[in-house]
This record gives structure tokens, sequence and C-alpha cells, in this order.
């Protein structure tokens, strides 16, 4: 009968799409498992950090066996190269991650649940917006990274600041996603489809039948607003340094890299879907050039206040600000090769990010301080908590042969080329744009060196306060020595991970 083929084959597609979510489901495995844990008193005397970590690896392993390419779920959500990038980039953090907390004692073992919880909730939500294909699940995915944020931010329970952070964090998200969702309604309302490949269709129809009116207009300035909160782009950024000094470094850590990474993912993938049928030269005299703007204020804005910041989180806000902005150099140029050059540098981003705020961490765990003061002499009481330090400082200053050197290259590279490819096609201010972008980026690079080598210089050549050796631990050592090579590795080894993010970028759209 055709009913039961069709039943038959609905139940074959939903089995294939169940097991290209496989990994997804997993963490969806671990949220339940440690809800459940909860109810059990015996479980709170068991530390659940090292249960989740696993499960992360698994899940890791399952999406890098993963090759295929399809919408799943009806076309809620496209499985790609490029959603497979940052799937991969996102557990990989959340397992980073989740060490880090096991070598610096955050979580205890009666927190853990929560803590477990929370942050393999976020880091489903952000796997989720880097494959949405429809708005709907846009919106979805956001909010379920959103909601797990804010109370990570507040889990130093008993500090002030840690309580400020999340009330922060929570009231200007709310008003974000606010704005976001009615942005995505008078999309929906004027295109009459949520699906983005449809929406796409609709939305370049609209454009050739005489331009965008006043409703879709709003509808996309709001859809991006609620994007610019979650990269922290100027004029979203203010609610990032409070949230980042009070909550715990690991977390700032995960709002850093995993956060602002999910952000740059469903951004491209909105940009590159939602403008695919409309004229390239209207996209970039508006779209992009507006992107440009925003992005050279917001890389100087992140430069130009990290120079005053004594707190480290503080400072490492700013500088996570002024990286969106380089980010968004990249991005605004709407080119392929520049969506590689941005997946390039969030490679290199994560372990010198991460690797940052570890430091941070284990100064926090083992002289109470994160000030920069904390810091004075660290050469010369921890040698190799001293030389990884410098060298993410150095990544993160864009000093060669390290990884933040070669994604500043790629993406410095890919605004200069679309600086020459508007000016050769016939539209000389956009070339001069981005060759005013381009020179921004670089003047801001020697700005950043303002903050970068004053935390240097007190970690190698000031006199410590207290002479006594830190006594960190092997672990560790080992867990930021591996950071550290993975630093040198993407700075110098450029060929397979160029390879790979061509391949991602190839597969967006």
């Amino acid at each position: 009968m055709p009913l039961d083929a069709e039943l038959a084959r609905l139940d074959a597609t939903l089995a294939h799409d169940l097991l290209r979510f496989g990994p997804e489901l997993l963490l969806c495995l671990g949220i339940v498992g440690s809800l459940f844990a909860k109810l059990f008193r015996a479980a709170t005397r068991v530390q659940l950090v090292p249960f989740a970590l696993l499960l992360t690896l698994v899940a890791l392993g399952l999406v890098a066996s993963d090759a295929q390419d399809s919408a799943v779920f009806g076309g809620l959500l496209r499985l790609d190269s490029f959603a497979n990038f940052f799937r991969v980039f996102l557990l990989l953090t959340a397992a980073l991650v989740l060490a880090l907390t096991r070598l610096t004692g955050l979580p205890d073992a009666t927190d853990s649940a929560d803590f477990v919880t929370l942050l393999l909730g976020g880091t489903l939500g952000m796997m989720l917006m880097a494959s949405a294909n429809h708005l709907i699940m846009v919106f979805l995915a956001i909010e379920m990274a959103s909601l797990p944020s804010y109370v990570l931010a507040g889990f130093l329970k008993g500090k002030g600041r840690s309580s400020e952070a999340a009330l922060k964090y929570v009231v200007y998200g709310a008003a974000a996603s606010g704005v976001m969702l009615y942005g995505i309604s008078l999309l929906v309302g004027q295109l009459g489809t949520a699906y983005l490949p449809s929406a796409a269709e609709s939305l370049g129809a609209a454009f050739r039948s005489g331009g965008f009116s006043l409703s879709l207009t709003a509808g996309l300035l709001f859809l991006f607003v609620g994007l610019g909160f979650k990269l922290a782009v100027l004029p979203f950024q203010f609610w990032l340094p409070d949230v980042f000094e009070g909550a715990a470094a690991e977390v700032g850590a995960m709002l850093a890299v995993a956060s602002k990474a999910a952000a740059v993912g469903l951004t491209l993938r909105l940009l590159f879907v939602l403008f695919q049928h409309v004229p390239i030269p209207a996209v970039t005299e508006t779209v992009s050039a507006a992107l440009a703007g925003v992005a050279v204020l917001t890389a100087t804005l992140g430069n130009v206040a990290a120079l005053v910041q004594t707190n480290l989180k503080r400072l490492l806000a700013y500088s996570t600000i002024a990286h969106a902005g380089y980010m968004l150099m990249a991005i605004a140029c709407i080119q392929r090769p520049a969506a590689a050059a941005v997946l390039f540098y969030l490679a290199g981003y994560l372990p010198m990010t991460l690797g940052a705020f570890a430091v941070v961490a284990v100064l926090r765990s083992l002289t109470g301080s994160e000030e920069i003061d904390a810091a004075r002499g660290l050469l010369k009481r921890s040698p190799v908590l001293g030389v990884c330090t410098a060298v993410f400082l150095f990544s993160l200053l864009g000093v060669p042969p390290l990884a933040g050197f070669a994604g500043k290259f790629q993406v410095f590279t890919a605004v200069y080329r679309t600086g020459a490819f508007h000016a050769a096609g016939g539209h000389p201010w956009l070339g001069t744009l981005f060759n005013v972008v381009l020179a921004a980026g670089v003047v801001n690079t020697v700005v950043s060196a303002g903050y970068y080598l004053k935390v240097l210089k007190a970690v190698a050549l000031d006199d410590p306060t207290d002479e006594t050796p830190l006594g960190e631990g092997v672990a560790v050592r080992l867990y930021l020595l591996l950071l550290t090579a993975a630093v040198v590795v993407v700075g110098v080894w450029w060929d397979p991970l160029t390879d790979l993010t061509w391949r991602a970028a190839v597969g967006l759209g």
C-alpha cells in the first residue's frame, strides 16, 4: 500500500537522521544522566566531569568519522562539511575545558552534576547554531546555547561579582533575544517561509522586484543585532568585560572560544545562504561595507580599552573583543576564501585563548589572585608556566611563527584580495574601504602590543613578590604544554589545516 511505503520511507529517513545526529544525542544522554544523578544522594559524592569528558570525546570521534553532506529532520539542520568543522571545534573545546576544570578543582563533586549539565547543554546549543537551516531553529539554538551560559557565568556561589555577571548577562541576553525574535517574525511574515534556502529565494525575488521593503530591512537588521550580541561586536560588547571578570576563568574560556566560534559559524551561514540570490554589488555596497566598519571599530575599542586593564580576565575579555573584530574583517568580505580564512583563524584562536585563560585559572588556584600582579616573576617561580604564558601572549599578539600570526596573515590576505577584487571590478570606493580595513587591522595589532607586552614584562622581567615555587603539578604542566605545542604546530604547519578549512568553506551554503 502507498501509505505503508511512505511510512517505511519516513522510518528509514528518521533512522538515518538520528544516526547522523548521534554526537548531539550523546550530549543529550549526558545531560539527562547528570540530571538524574542529582536524585541520588550518593551521586553527589561522585565527580561527574570525567564521565562528561569521556562522552564528549566519543561524540568527537563520531563527528570526525562523518563525511556526509545532507539536511536532516526535514531540513531543520544542515550537517555538511561546514557544520562538521564547528561540531569538531566545539566538542574539542568542551573536552579541553572539562579537562581544565579537573586540574583546577572547579567544580567539586557536589556541584559537578550541575556544571556538567550546563556545559554539555551549552555545547549542544552551540553545535545546533552552526548547523541551523531554519530561522526558528536559529532562535532555538541560540537560546539553548545562551541559557546555560547565563548560569555558568554565575556558577561561583557566594561571590558578588559572579552573581552580578550572571544578572547582567541575563538582562542583556534577554533583550538581544527579544529583538532577534522580532526580526525573525518580520522576515518570516514578509518572505512566507522560515526555511533558509526558500527564504533566500524569496529575498532575491523581493530585491529584483524593487528592493527590500522597510519590514524586510528591519527584520534583517534585528536578526543581526542578536548575532552581534553573541559575537560581542560594537555596540553590543558592553556586557562581556563584566561577565568575564565575574565568571570563573574556566567558564570565561568556554565563552571566549566556543560561544564566539558558534556565533561566527551561524553568521557565516546566514550571510552566505540568505544573500545568495541577491546581486553581489548590492550585498557588498550595504551589508559588506557595514560589517567592515563595525569590524574596525570593534577591534579598535577592544585593543584601546585593554591597555588600561589590571585584571587578567578583564584584559582577556577586551582581547576577545579585539579578535572578534579581526574575524569580522574577513566575514565582511562575504567570499569563500575569506570564510576559509576565518575558520583557520578560529583553529589558532582555540589553543592560544584557551591557554591564556587556563593560565589565569591556574594562577587563581595557586595564588588566589587574578590580577597582573599575581603573574609577576612567574618565569622564576614556574619556568614551564612562564614559558607557556609567553607563547600564548605572543600568539595573541600575532608574532611569527605562532598560530596567531598564521591566522592574522590569512585574514589580512583575504581582506587585501577582496579590496583588489572590488577595485578591479569597478567599485574603487569598496577597494579603498577594504584597504582601510587592512591598515586598521595592522595598526590595531601594533596597539595590542601595549597590553600583551605589559603582561609579558610582569611574567619575565619583574621580580616576584613571593619567591616560593608555585608547584602547579605535572598534569597542569602537560596540559599547558599540549596547548603550547598546538599553538606552534598551527603556526608552522599550515597546509593540512588550510585544506581542511577550504573544504569546510566550500560546503557552506
